[in-house]
């Protein structure tokens, strides 16, 4: 059986780890570069899930499911699992209530007892999450320190990311999130069918094929005397390839050496960025109308011809970029059709 905590016995090994992690900190430890996963005999329990913060063992087939940070709920929710707490959405969240409506669809479907809500506004409740009493914590798609992961796992086993914060792929995400629940078949199958809304939706409009797009970030419109982007290594760039866009040969070159999510170029450099055809970042039409305006930034070909994509941050519709197990299909209509018009005026 698994090893379980009542919730006041695991409170008590929570505040001591907080208390010893106080002079530490894991950023300038190396995170493992491999994951792997193993399982009994017979295809059960227990499993063993290798990741860059150690060596997590889940004993026999969890009941109670807890997630932390962005997402991972939604894999136990595509397999027909309702956690019994996760984190509530920050992001995109248009009506505040925590929930973002592929997960509140979800919720619905499945019915049963609402999870409870982690609010991580000032980082993991530890307590609400020890209130839970979870047999598991699934974090695969995360950015848990050290500290973090190892008082978590004074709560209930934790399963973490592969190599590195917040870099999990979304394949990955649900292949590491099932194995931990016993149901790596399902998340196969679900990743196939992820996979199959997908590949109908680029289907329609082969306009994007080819088409080379970055994403720039973090965008001060009072301020453009400098060009931020997501380099390769983010996951919302990754997901251009599964949409048939291509990596433009600039945001590859700058993706180049030390593993960072973005980088930051004087506007005075951005004709490095020529070969860009169509530009997706966060905001509304005041930010297009700011880089049009900019002396330097109209500049860009994409830019010049108006092939942006502009999502809103305060919208669900914001977080389609970033790609998550139920958010791709239910936002993949709107976000490839945006995407396409955007390839059009580039051509």
């Amino acid at each position: 059986m698994l090893r379980r905590r009542t919730a006041p016995t695991a409170l008590l090994a929570v505040a001591a780890l907080l208390l010893s992690a106080c002079g530490s900190s894991s950023e300038d430890e190396e995170p493992q570069a491999s994951t792997s996963a193993t399982t009994g005999a017979s295809g059960g329990f227990p499993v063993t899930i290798e990741h860059a913060l150690g060596t997590t063992t889940i004993e026999s087939k969890p009941e109670r499911v807890a997630t932390v940070q962005w997402a991972n709920h939604e894999v136990p929710l595509a397999l027909g699992v309702v956690p019994v707490g996760m984190a509530a959405a920050n992001f995109g969240d248009d009506d505040g209530d925590g929930v973002l409506p592929w997960v509140e669809e979800k919720l619905g479907e499945l019915g049963g007892q609402a999870p409870v809500l982690f609010d991580e506004t000032d980082g993991i409740d530890f307590e609400a999450v020890a209130d839970t009493d979870p047999d598991v914590i699934l974090a695969a798609y995360s950015g848990l320190t050290q500290e973090d992961y190892d008082t978590l796992s004074e709560i209930a086993p934790v399963v973490a990311y592969p190599e590195a914060p917040w870099a999990t792929a979304w394949r990955d995400v649900v292949e590491l999130n099932s194995q931990a629940l016993g149901m790596a078949e399902e998340g196969e199958e679900l990743i196939a069918d992820i996979e199959a809304d997908i590949d109908e939706a680029v289907a329609a409009h082969p306009q994007l094929a080819g088409t080379a797009t970055m994403f720039l970030t973090h965008v001060d419109t009072a301020d453009l005397s400098e060009v931020s982007f997501y380099t390769t290594h983010d996951t919302r760039v990754q997901f251009f390839e599964d949409l048939g866009l291509t990596m433009p040969a600039s945001v590859e070159e700058a993706s180049a050496g030390e593993v960072q999510f973005s980088q930051t170029i004087s506007a005075e450099q951005v004709d490095a960025f020529d070969d860009v055809q169509v530009i997706v970042t966060y905001g509304d039409e005041e930010l297009v109308t700011a880089l049009e305006g900019d002396p330097l930034l109209s500049q860009m070909p994409a830019v010049q011809k108006g092939a942006i994509v502009s999502l809103p941050g305060t919208s669900p519709l914001g977080t389609a970029a970033n790609p998550t197990p139920l958010a791709i299909s239910w936002v993949l209509e709107e976000y490839v059709g945006m995407l396409a018009q955007a390839a059009d005026a580039a051509k």
